[in-house]
């Protein structure tokens, strides 16, 4: 695969005057916030300069540090050849930028709903987050000097822009120091609204469940509990009221529906069918193209987050989705 979009022609749409200017306040006060607090990321070892983030971490190692320095995101996958080429060079070129950029390498077998958020059509792709701002850099397989005079720019339009200047490289700090280092941020208490969601549930108002769960997430995005409370309340909010043996007979007689297949692959959860649901929307995507395939794709990724990503079944189904799509 020929690489894509290798300039930073991005950013200058992304960076329009206004834009621009509102991200930079944003990461002047998140700068000031963190000095207030004694935080930071000064004094990082050179191999914190390559992390792997998921999706629970994604908004705390990316976003976050965003407001202090570039963050390159690298979308890979184990069975990709590409991605096997160009990720070690873009690890070598990161650490010689010696803390103006951070690597940031996403597993999309494992990450799908990043991979989704960002668009990501084909892997290995690379894009940038600077003052929590998402730009694309290049997709596919790419040479030396093409990707270090990419980086090269996304450094000066971060410094230009935003006034990003990177972060301090300690060559004796030890891995993992400085985020060990760091002051939590506090959370919660949610135990209230966590207790009023799992009773609206016992009720039957999953409406109320759901509001429940959402507002311990605008708060604390990353809460796990309240994640997949929302998930199980989402779906069961979907079913109420579904008729189960027309949903089937719908879905047996029109494999190509695709509502009917994302109806019957709810019910096959709610009633433990955990394996028939993702089969029968992995084989639905792979029937699909344009909006439907990605309906039945952003449903499936939303019945994982019911199931847990830990489960073997999700697993599996994740490699089995990475499969059907590229």
């Amino acid at each position: 695969m020929q690489p894509r979009n290798m300039s930073m022609s991005g950013v200058v749409d992304l960076a329009a005057v206004k834009a621009a200017q509102e991200a930079k306040e944003k990461a002047e006060q998140a700068r000031a916030a963190a000095a207030r607090q004694g935080g930071g990321t000064a004094g990082v070892s050179p191999a914190d300069l390559v992390i792997d983030v998921d999706e629970a971490g994604f908004e705390r190692d990316v976003l976050q540090r965003s407001t202090e320095v570039p963050v390159v995101i690298d979308f890979w996958a184990e069975w990709c050849e590409p991605c096997k080429q160009l990720s070690p060079v873009l690890e070598q070129l990161v650490v010689q930028y010696n803390g103006r950029l951070l690597l940031a390498k996403i597993d999309v077998d494992a990450n799908q709903m990043l991979m989704q958020q960002f668009g990501v059509q084909g892997i290995p792709a690379v894009f940038a987050v600077v003052a929590g701002q998402a730009l694309p850099l290049f997709q596919g397989a790419a040479g030396k000097e093409q990707i270090q005079q990419t980086l090269d720019q996304l450094v000066q339009v971060a410094e230009e822009r935003f006034g990003l200047t990177g972060i301090t490289v300690d060559p004796d700090a030890r891995p993992g120091a400085a985020q060990a280092a760091a002051p939590a941020t506090p959370v919660g208490p949610y135990d209230a609204l966590l207790e009023a969601a799992v009773q609206a549930l016992d009720a039957g108002d999953f409406g109320g469940a759901v509001q429940a769960y959402k507002s311990v997430l605008s708060d604390d995005p990353g809460n796990s509990e309240a994640k997949l409370g929302l998930a199980q309340a989402e779906l069961l909010q979907r079913v109420q009221g579904l008729d189960p043996q027309q949903v089937r007979k719908d879905a047996a007689e029109k494999p190509a529906d695709v509502p009917a297949q994302i109806a019957a692959a709810d019910l096959d959860l709610v009633g433990g069918h955990v394996d028939d649901a993702f089969g029968r929307l992995i084989d639905t995507v792979r029937r699909t193209f344009g909006d439907d395939r990605d309906a039945v794709r952003v449903r499936l990724l939303e019945l994982f987050e019911v199931v847990g990503a830990d489960d073997p079944r999700v697993v599996a189904a994740r490699r089995a989705l990475a499969r059907a799509l590229f």
